[in-house]
């Protein structure tokens, strides 16, 4: 995950690090031929997701669309595989990192926790009009 998404703190914690160790090793191997490829994965449509109704109406990439993003770096071998406006928001962290900060707290603030964070089941998440907004506007955008 390149931005700093809220809500996903611990998730993404686990990812940098991962991220943190094959940029080490990486470095390691080089001269043997071993390369390593980082996938900043956009939401993929799993079963996983599917108890946080919220993400019906977020883009998400099909499983097909995740293996392709797969094959490509089992092909290709690139350092990074990434989505160009999760690129955008690293960049944007990077250069103007209050203004990221601030993007990011809007976003969370516009969109409540869902029934599955807080324990409820089937409540239907209520958004405000400038949330279904963004949603729409985000349509087929991939972080």
């Amino acid at each position: 995950m390149l931005t700093n998404a809220p809500r996903f703190s611990a998730y993404v914690a686990s990812k940098a690090a991962l991220d943190a160790w094959t940029r080490c090793a990486s470095s390691e191997f080089a001269d043997q031929g071993i390369t390593f490829t980082t996938i900043n994965m956009p939401l993929v449509r799993t079963p996983m997701i599917a108890p946080t109704k919220i993400y019906n109406n977020v883009p998400t990439l099909a499983p097909e669309e995740a293996a392709d993003m797969i094959a490509q770096a089992c092909v290709y071998k690139p350092v990074r595989i990434a989505t160009r406006l999760g690129i955008f928001g690293q960049v944007l962290h990077a250069f103007a990192p209050r203004i990221a900060q601030i993007v990011m707290n809007t976003s969370f603030r516009m969109f409540p926790d869902s029934a599955a964070a807080k324990g409820d089941k089937g409540e239907k998440p209520k958004l405000s009009a400038e949330a279904m907004a963004l949603q729409q506007m985000m349509r087929g955008i991939h972080f």
